[in-house]
């Protein structure tokens, strides 16, 4: 138990889940932006709040009218026309409140959706990298609860900000013109109020970045657990994960009641402390009707602008928590925004005509390090010319991936260079590069989508023809026309309905429609069956008939055709040349080769020590 809350508390406190310290001043300025995009909808916003509150402002003085000169005075003749006149005053600020809303609700749902919009584009445009530190769970968080609660702070706060704002300097200026004594009495508990929001904001950003911390290391757990719930059943591990989530869950529990607790006693002092200045108005005001120094009327209508003056000053010590949550996820939000895009965004000239390229692969003295001062990747240098193939062999973690990962660009070289037809891939944008690469890797990823939509992903604008080449091509025809709808056929998430090799097969379809000059096969026949893995075999040769192909394998009879042969150790060449070559080295391949009857390469070549 001890090891799994410690483990539970490291996982909590990983630095991947915060976001750097920001200041209230620019999540406001940055939020802010988006209301610029539509000024017509928030000049209307602010208009109608004008006016609703100038017809509300106008029932306090009509009430004093009321009681002083109409009823003092028994003026029965005029009650009817004053009442009107209040009732007119509510329905006009009705009107305008109404129409307030729903102007808002225009503007908060178009900014919600440029806000999520522009924060998921930018994910889409991060290097590999900075998902490689981060938890699926975590970014979903920012994109679904914290985009809300920043635009909570942008339109609630606006809206609320600006029709409270407008309520206090406007009764307050009505109180001043009605008896400035009575004014300044009103005002006695102002430096409390002052001093209690100024300690609420100072303390209250670190209790809600714990909570949106703890909020999104929850989620990030149960995006996991609903990913591997196949391999949590087969292990009997549901115990264990119900322990694993409720640490979780008891870590928000927490951090949600340091936020109420907090709200629970700054709200009701303040709000006690705006009924002093009440009690004080009450208080001198009352004696001064009693002195006959003011009417029963004006002391009733300074009461009422007193309420429309305390009453907005509570609603911003509600705006002030809202801002200090909006604050904390803000910071994770523009966390992602603040980040470099892959360099696929900048300025570069796209190709005029990507069929020129033939898809001939040559590295330069090529090194690469995850990190600063750490190689993984080795002086490597490799022509491939059009149209054959390179096989990569070597143990687990011996960079062959990193190697091809290296082509698409998902990783820059730090030393050396990579061309593709004479042409640096750094030259090139993004898009064009990939457009000329296909991959189908390990672990074949389908969308939850239909069948047809998994395949068209790799040319959206292919044809029904170019799909049932594809999968006739792939081998696909022998399962799909069992399946109950056929193409239209729903996969699933991750494409659970369909088994290993039929997801295989989609993804050599949708690498097939591609059509590009470029492969990369990562490991695309293993956890197959023999058959399975003939079919597979058949459809890969099919795919990388004309086309440069890189193919990671352990099987030597995936890779005895090709044309180049590396042998990869500690990210450098170890052996290369065509299998007749390596044979005649008489070296390490040579030996392996003649004891792969019963083991795999990578098994023989690097045995466990």
């Amino acid at each position: 138990m001890v090891i799994r809350n410690m483990r539970a508390s490291m996982r909590y406190s990983d630095p991947t889940f915060s976001a750097r310290k920001r200041s209230t001043g620019e999540i406001l300025r940055r939020v802010g932006k988006y209301l610029v995009r539509y000024p017509w909808l928030t000049m209307g916003t602010m208009l109608s709040a004008i006016l609703a509150q100038l017809f509300a402002l106008s029932f306090p003085k009509l009430t004093q009218h009321v009681i002083d000169e109409v009823i003092g005075n028994g003026r029965g003749d005029q009650l009817m026309l004053f009442v009107g006149l209040i009732g007119g005053a509510f329905f006009f600020s009705a009107v305008f409140n109404s129409l307030r809303i729903r102007i808002n609700n225009h503007l908060e749902q178009n900014v919600v959706f440029d806000l999520r919009r522009d924060v998921y584009a930018r994910l889409q445009r991060l290097p590999v990298s900075y998902f490689d530190h981060r938890s699926s769970g975590d970014l979903m968080t920012r994109v679904i609860e914290d985009v809300n609660n920043v635009e909570r702070v942008l339109i609630d706060g606006t809206e609320q900000g600006l029709v409270a704002l407008l309520s206090i300097l406007g009764a307050f200026g009505l109180m001043v013109y009605l008896h400035p004594p009575l004014a300044l009495a009103a005002l006695a508990p102002m430096p409390f109020l002052i001093a209690g929001a100024v300690w609420y904001t100072m303390t209250a950003h670190s209790r809600y970045r714990v909570l949106r911390e703890a909020s999104s290391a929850m989620n990030a757990l149960l995006f996991d657990n609903l990913q591997g719930n196949r391999q949590i059943k087969a292990f009997g591990r549901e115990s264990h994960e119900d322990s694993r989530f409720a640490d979780r869950a008891e870590n928000m529990r927490q951090g949600s009641l340091k936020v109420m607790t907090a709200w629970a006693t700054y709200s009701p002092v303040m709000d006690l402390l705006g009924t002093l200045g009440t009690v004080a108005v009450i208080g001198y005001g009352g004696n001064m009707v009693l002195n006959g120094q003011m009417e029963i009327g004006e002391l009733v209508g300074f009461l009422l602008y007193l309420n429309f003056f305390y009453e907005p000053i509570r609603r911003l010590h509600g705006l002030n928590q809202l801002l200090q949550a909006a604050r904390a996820a803000g910071e994770r939000v523009f966390d992602i925004l603040d980040r470099e895009p892959e360099r696929g965004s900048l300025a570069l000239p796209p190709v005029a005509d990507l069929t020129r390229f033939r898809g001939h692969v040559i590295f330069e003295n090529v090194s690469f390090g995850y990190e600063p001062g750490r190689t993984i990747i080795g002086d490597i240098s490799l022509d491939a010319p059009p149209g054959t193939t390179v096989a990569l062999v070597g143990p687990t973690g011996a960079g062959k991936s990193t190697i091809i990962n290296l082509i698409p660009a998902f990783y820059e070289v730090t030393k050396g260079r990579v061309l593709i037809d004479g042409t640096n891939i750094l030259d090139l944008r993004l898009a064009d590069l990939r457009a000329l690469i296909s991959v189908v890797s390990q672990e074949p990823f389908l969308f939850n989508g239909t069948v047809r939509e998994n395949i068209l992903y790799g040319s959206l604008d292919a044809g029904e023809e170019d799909i049932l080449r594809a999968a006739q091509a792939a081998n696909c025809m022998e399962f799909i026309d069992n399946l109950p709808e056929k193409f239209e056929t729903r996969v699933g998430e991750r494409g659970v309905k369909l088994s290993v090799g039929q997801k295989q097969r989609i993804s050599i379809a949708r690498a097939l429609i591609k059509d590009s000059p470029v492969l990369i096969l990562d490991e695309a026949t293993s956890s197959v069956d023999t058959a399975t893995e003939k079919l597979i075999q058949e459809a890969l040769e099919r795919l990388m008939e004309g086309r440069t192909s890189f193919v990671i394998a352990h099987r030597l009879s995936t890779i005895e055709k090709a044309d180049q042969i590396l042998v990869i150790q500690d990210g450098r060449i170890l052996e290369r040349g065509t299998h007749q070559d390596l044979l005649s080295q008489n070296g390490l391949y040579a030996r392996l080769t003649r004891i792969q009857n019963t083991r795999t390469l990578e098994e023989f070549a690097f045995p466990p020590k």
